[in-house]
């Protein structure tokens, strides 16, 4: 089970966008992400009239590698490591590690 999905919100925890946090886009690969307004660069882009993309200096997501982001946990209002449990129904849940609640209620 991932322990960190597409529409998670999480916490970058080092790397030069430390402390900002955001929504994840997308996963890239099994050990990366692609989260919103983290890990900006400048790339400079070609025109191409045939998608129609004008060219200059366009500001870009990359992807941020999983290990150097966190869950923000909404009761602690920090980042928080995350398990996972087996409930009485056979279903697997992701839980905080700090407090024990699930992640998605």
């Amino acid at each position: 089970m991932e322990k960190i999905r597409k529409g998670d919100d999480v916490i970058v925890i080092t790397g030069k966008d430390k402390g900002k946090r955001g929504t994840v886009l997308r996963r890239v690969d099994q050990e990366h992400l692609l989260v919103e307004g983290v890990n900006r660069v400048k790339k400079h882009q070609r025109p191409n009239p045939m998608k129609g993309l004008t060219g200059g200096i366009v500001e870009k997501d990359m992807p941020i590698h999983i290990s150097n982001v966190a869950l923000f946990n909404p009761q602690t209002q920090k980042a928080d490591r995350v398990g996972v449990k087996a409930l009485d129904d056979g279903r697997n849940v992701r839980v905080f590690k700090s407090n024990g609640e699930m992640v998605d209620a």
